[in-house]
């Protein structure tokens, strides 16, 4: 095997390159996968293109990309689960398993998580990549690579659904109809949940959400968000809402779309770190607000829905590429965001 690889290279804001880097070597508790699909997340093109989220700066050179879905071509003497030849998913943190939130259950918040793309940790916009055993998960006939690597955002959408604890026969607004949006979506229609509605602002989603099972769909620019719901619900709110889209004002409509006692789930980041809420309008509702962080314990459950077909994650791509073709498709994404919903990198 060739001792150098292809792989996708930031070098500098707005600046990827195609570069030979070392091939990666596996110790004795890892498999060597070879990377079929990459999703390209919206955490790697802010990354591409304004070099930092919060904290976390990216320092030139590394490699973005943390979803994604490959087969095994070598595996450690200590691997048992795992042989060459399976497809598997790979989940992007690997938690230190010693920590009180790792012991508890909760490895999303482990402080000391090692995240695929996440500075300082290279991601996996590369041909292969070592990595553990008990990270990486088999993936059953049927579901092949592209699948693997959509795992990981049908996973953020189960976990804000957990969350929200969805049940048979209530009602749910989707406020962004991006990727996660409308993996929400679908996940909610999995759960049960019927009486869906879904906000955005850039036609192609909305017309693209339409197709997923909304009852309805609104263009945030157009209409007042709140008296849509109360129209809707005959002005006793929505029992859950889900924010998506990570800005201000979708936050602040949360409080005023939740019904009394109903449930609401932050899942988008708006930059904005301060945002002034309606807290008594909430307190007077006794509504909750859940907070997320990624996901935990749901690689086996993303996947066997994918397997028994009660998910399809493939309707929401709508873009593919190569690697060669990758900076094409991050600039694409940027300036085309309102058509590019999920572009994912077939290796």
């Amino acid at each position: 095997m060739s001792k150098t690889m292809k792989a996708a290279v930031m070098t500098g804001i707005r600046k990827l390159e195609i570069q030979e880097v070392p091939m990666p070597t596996i110790d004795d508790n890892q498999v060597l996968v070879k990377v079929k699909h990459v999703g390209i997340c919206g955490s790697d093109v802010h990354f591409y293109e304004y070099g930092n989220i919060g904290d976390f700066v990216v320092k030139p050179p590394f490699i973005l990309g943390h979803e994604s879905g490959g087969e095994v071509v070598e595996v450690g003497k200590n691997v048992t689960t795992l042989k060459v030849g399976d497809k598997v998913a790979l989940e992007p943190g690997i938690p230190c398993g010693k920590c009180e939130y790792c012991k508890r259950g909760d490895y999303n918040l482990c402080p000391d998580v090692v995240f695929l793309a996440t500075p300082p940790y290279d991601g996996v916009f590369a041909e292969y990549i070592a990595y553990p055993e008990n990270m990486a998960f088999k993936l059953p006939d049927g579901v092949d690579t592209m699948d693997g690597a959509m795992v990981e955002p049908l996973n953020v959408a189960l976990h804000a659904i957990n969350l929200a604890d969805a049940k048979l026969g209530e009602s749910a607004l989707v406020l962004g109809c991006g990727c996660i949006g409308m993996l929400t979506i679908l996940t909610l229609k999995a759960a049960g949940v019927k009486e869906i509605y879904a906000v955005d602002v850039l036609p192609p989603r909305i017309e693209k959400a339409r197709t997923l099972g909304v009852k309805e769909v609104w263009n945030g620019k157009d209409v007042d968000v709140l008296a849509m719901v109360d129209m809707v619900t005959n002005g006793r709110g929505v029992d859950m809402v889900f924010e998506t889209a990570g800005t201000v004002k979708t936050t602040q409509l949360t409080i005023g779309a939740v019904a009394k006692g109903g449930r609401i789930v932050i899942t988008g980041m708006a930059a904005e770190p301060l945002i002034p809420l309606d807290i008594i309008g909430l307190v007077c509702k006794e509504a909750k607000i859940f907070s997320q962080f990624r996901y935990k314990n749901l690689y086996p459950k993303g996947i066997k829905l994918i397997a028994d077909k009660s998910i399809n994650v493939k309707e929401v791509v709508s873009d593919t590429c190569t690697l060669d073709d990758l900076p094409e498709m991050f600039e694409k994404s940027i300036k085309e965001k309102d058509k590019v919903i999920k572009a994912v990198v077939e290796m």
